[in-house]
């Protein structure tokens, strides 16, 4: 380690590469899931990277390079949430008059994450102070729970509940106090905790394991009836009090009655029928979706489905189509 170090002060990017490398993938996720959003993601990693080139000089090698790395990506983040000239947030509403929803959600930023970039993460260990579970920490609906929280609050929650570092660890990242990390803690703990919808974990029945028989048996027939406008089998395979969302739009329709009423009016007016191309997202089933048009199917954003035993307790729908291209889905079949 001091050798590779001493090397990469003096200008050496191979060096630098063997020191940043082990940490690339899990710095990206940490901040997809303080941005919601993996071109922001992508970006912040990139100069998280260009910042610790710049300041390896001043690494005092008090905290570990993992820690040292974490502290620079999560005040990236923070900047970026800070930023005046982000992204403004617009709610999207459908091309068709919609039925009256359950509820109005808040607007948020929010894209899938590719399967393929966890790969890897599986053995990552958290430290001790670690609250959630790996698949619970990547999933969309811990995701998109986060993206309501202040940016501090959101800083302070994944990098203790989530990633395990003390109290005096993200502290010293945040240039705070103890104290300070705490409170933020537990208002980011109580925000969480009283979130519409949300469930705590172990009120639900766990999800069939990632491709096994039971997930396979129940992707097909989605895809089946879902491909077919067939709203009756969609909703048969749903849980009582399933949800569908469909962000950045504000919509949001629980329970059977109103998944189906809103199908019934997107079917209406699309007229056509989708293709569905099965892929992965955030550890859960997910799929690209297709509108014929013409000799082709053209792309029509992703859903990605959240199962509770052998049923859908949520479907997530995106309309944006240029998020598709990182899950290896291309514009046109």
């Amino acid at each position: 380690m001091t050798d590779v170090l001493t090397r990469a002060r003096s200008g050496d990017n191979q060096a630098f590469g063997e020191l940043t490398e082990p940490y690339l993938r899990e710095l990206q996720l940490h901040c997809y899931r303080m941005l919601g959003s993996v071109q922001d993601a992508e970006d912040m990693l990139q100069e998280t990277l260009l910042a610790a080139w710049r300041g390896l000089a001043q690494y005092e090698e008090r905290a570990s390079m993992r820690t040292w790395l974490y502290r620079i990506a999560t005040n990236r983040c923070l900047n970026a949430l800070r930023a005046t000239g982000r992204r403004p947030l617009t709610a999207h509403e459908p091309p068709f008059v919609p039925p009256e929803p359950t509820r109005r959600g808040e607007v948020v930023w929010l894209e899938p994450y590719p399967d393929v970039l966890l790969d890897g993460l599986a053995d990552t260990g958290a430290g001790p102070d670690a609250r959630y579970e790996a698949q619970e920490s990547i999933a969309l609906a811990f995701i998109t729970s986060v993206q309501h929280l202040p940016p501090r609050q959101r800083a302070v929650l994944v990098l203790r509940d989530v990633l395990g570092f003390r109290s005096a660890e993200v502290a010293d990242m945040l240039s705070s106090s103890e104290v300070s990390v705490n409170s933020a803690l537990q208002r980011a703990r109580a925000t969480m905790a009283a979130q519409p919808g949300r469930t705590e974990p172990g009120r639900t029945e766990p999800a069939p394991l990632p491709r096994s028989a039971r997930e396979r048996d129940l992707a097909a027939r989605f895809a089946a009836a879902y491909g077919s406008d067939d709203i009756d089998g969609v909703i048969a395979l749903l849980t009582g009090d399933a949800w569908l969302t469909m962000p950045p739009a504000t919509l949001e329709y629980q329970g059977h009655a109103a998944i189906a009423a809103f199908m019934r009016h997107s079917a209406d007016w699309r007229g056509r029928c989708y293709r569905l191309v099965p892929t992965r997202a955030n550890g859960q089933l997910a799929y690209g979706c297709y509108l014929p048009d013409g000799e082709f199917y053209r792309a029509h954003g992703m859903i990605v489905l959240t199962l509770s035993g052998d049923r859908i307790s949520a479907i997530t729908r995106f309309v944006d189509s240029s998020i598709m291209a990182r899950f290896g889905l291309p514009r046109t079949l």
